[in-house]
């Protein structure tokens, strides 16, 4: 019963961040973050200089996530930032893709 109430709180969110977000431990921080508050996922660098992150996780855990992804590490610029909730997706961790 408890586990089914902790699924029901999970949520995936989709999301990007552009500004000064790539050269500075963008990624690895927000791995870091992720891995901090138990969320599994992904993030990557995008060809255009955007960060484009899939996080899921407890629904409280990820809106802090969201949070630290306004401001990102100490030498970021976060000028922009998109998200939005998709259906749920289930990771086994939470990675840095190429």
């Amino acid at each position: 019963m408890v586990r089914e109430r902790q699924r029901l709180a999970d949520k995936t969110v989709y999301g990007w961040v552009a500004g000064r977000v790539q050269g500075v431990a963008y990624r690895a921080s927000m791995q870091h973050e992720a891995l901090r508050l138990q969320l599994t996922g992904w993030v990557r660098n995008l060809v255009d200089g955007r960060v484009e992150f899939v996080a899921t996780g407890h629904e409280a855990r990820v809106a802090s996530l969201i949070e630290w992804a306004r401001s990102g590490p100490a030498f970021a610029r976060v000028d922009e930032l998109y998200s939005e909730v998709r259906d749920i997706q289930h990771f086994q961790q939470f990675e840095v893709r190429a």
